[in-house]
């Protein structure tokens, strides 16, 4: 496969008017030497400055390019074996007296496979008509000549064309032109070349040309085609998104979709699952910056933050969730069923980053409804949120799927609920937890037996209140989990001191 993103300059190629000077520029460069093996044949073009002028004298629109470079990779030392008919077939190319294909089919049967690809290579170099090129690859097609080599040539060639009226800042709408010329002549290579204009944009940092060149292209209604659709980048729209998503900038790809969308146009229903993955990243974003935030906080390196800051940052999640919440009302609207259980299930992915419990408790059964199952993980990882927030009906309902799981499930599903009471501060119902596990056998890790006794601990010296803390340590000692303790109790009013053992 030729190289299609490194594309390299070629050496001139020397060729002239006449046609003793086309065959002496070809047999007397030292810098052009053919292969003989057609199989080895590597060509890769690029194109200086260029600008766009019409033929008047062909039907069609004809295309100039001022300068192009090509070198390649060939070696043979058989020069003189290209025939006197390849010489005339340019001359006669060259005066436009005919239609390329009334040329070109009554040499048909004269001129080699490798003089074919030779005149592609001629007519895409300095000076001359590009659309030329373009209808002898055309004719090639239609005769069945177009082997594997021809293709990436022509592909390698259109890529350098593209390339250059990008470098050379041309309107979006020649670009747009080219690919459509390029559809015309019927060349369709094995990759999207939508997406390959985008990404020479993106790499030559027009990241605004990227932009408008997809609207051109949803405007004018281009067919898109793409033969790797396991990636489902979406097309144009999600393709750019996706490029956006891939440097980290996942509020500009979110608003891309959105943009396009308000602007009139339709961007494909799969750009709106892309839009709607960056909308999880940001939010994942927000939540590993205000985790990083506490824990500083925490150990005294910067302040808390203080009413104000922590309402923008829930205006700002607010605000990503409304978009991520409009992206899927498109995706409903678009009545792709099938769709449906992704869609819920990055809803889900939305609430979960943003501490949603009863939203994301409520997209788990939508998911399931439409027909996609989530993973256990996440429907303990929906508790502890609710629990954190001491959701009750959210809790009783998602414990319900506990009665139907062995032991070990259990076990992980009630330790879940136990660290987000302990997140929370509902050291009550903590311990409750706590003793629900033992009742069932289940031993909660040494951590959170102790998070959940140091909660009640700090709770006992701020209301005196310690029944819920008595029994925990009792339940827990008969259980073996703690040794035998010792309770301290002052009571105030007779100046007493009780000393208890658990």
């Amino acid at each position: 496969m030729v190289a299609l993103d490194g594309i390299a300059s070629f050496a001139h190629l020397g060729f002239s008017q006449a046609c003793s000077s086309i065959r002496r520029s070809f047999l007397l460069s030292k810098e052009f030497r053919i292969q003989s093996c057609p199989r080895v044949l590597s060509i890769i073009c690029a194109l200086k400055p260029d600008f766009v002028v019409e033929r008047r004298s062909k039907s069609r629109e004809f295309r100039l390019f001022s300068s192009v470079e090509l070198d390649t990779v060939v070696t043979s030392d058989d020069e003189g074996e290209m025939s006197e008919v390849f010489f005339e077939a340019i001359e006669e190319l060259e005066r436009m007296t005919r239609e390329p294909s009334d040329v070109l089919e009554e040499m048909n049967e004269k001129l080699t496979a490798r003089e074919l690809q030779l005149v592609l290579v001629y007519f895409s170099q300095e000076g001359r008509d590009s659309w030329c090129a373009l209808e002898v690859f055309e004719w090639l097609r239609k005769e069945n000549r177009v082997d594997k080599e021809t293709m990436e040539l022509m592909v390698s060639l259109m890529c350098g064309w593209v390339k250059k009226l990008i470098e050379g800042k041309s309107e979006i709408g020649e670009v747009v032109d080219l690919l459509v010329d390029m559809d015309c002549v019927g060349l369709r290579p094995s990759f999207s070349m939508i997406e390959k204009v985008i990404s020479l944009y993106w790499e030559a940092g027009e990241k605004e040309g990227a932009v408008a060149f997809v609207k051109e292209v949803l405007r004018r209604g281009i067919a898109y085609s793409n033969d790797d659709r396991g990636q489902n980048k979406g097309g144009p729209t999600g393709y750019l998104a996706w490029k956006m998503m891939v440097e980290g900038n996942y509020k500009d790809a979110v608003k891309l979709v959105i943009q396009i969308r308000e602007c009139g146009l339709k961007p494909e229903v799969y750009s709106y699952l892309i839009a709607m993955t960056a909308v999880v990243k940001e939010l994942n974003e927000v939540a590993k910056a205000l985790r990083k935030l506490k824990g500083f906080a925490k150990a005294g390196l910067v302040a808390e933050l203080d009413l104000e800051n922590t309402l923008l940052i829930e205006k700002y999640q607010a605000e990503l969730l409304d978009y991520g919440v409009s992206l899927s009302n498109c995706v409903i609207k678009e009545e792709s069923p099938s769709l449906y259980g992704v869609v819920h299930e990055r809803l889900l992915a939305m609430y979960i980053c943003a501490g949603r419990g009863v939203e994301a408790e409520r997209q788990l059964w939508e998911m399931k409804l439409a027909g996609k199952e989530a993973d256990g993980d996440l429907y303990d990882i929906v508790l502890a949120i609710c629990a954190s927030q001491k959701e009750a009906g959210a809790i009783g309902r998602l414990l319900t799927r506990m009665e139907v799981t062995n032991s070990l499930r259990r076990k992980k599903t009630l330790s879940w609920l136990l660290r987000g009471y302990i997140k929370g501060g509902h050291f009550d119902n903590a311990a409750e937890t706590v003793m629900k596990m033992l009742d069932s056998g289940l031993f909660p890790e040494f951590l959170d037996r102790a998070a959940v006794l140091q909660g009640l601990r700090r709770r006992i010296q701020q209301s005196g209140i310690l029944d819920i803390y008595l029994e925990l340590c009792k339940r827990l000692s008969d259980a073996n989990l703690i040794g035998p303790c010792l309770v301290y109790l002052h009571l105030k009013k007779h100046k007493l001191w009780i000393i208890k053992t658990l």
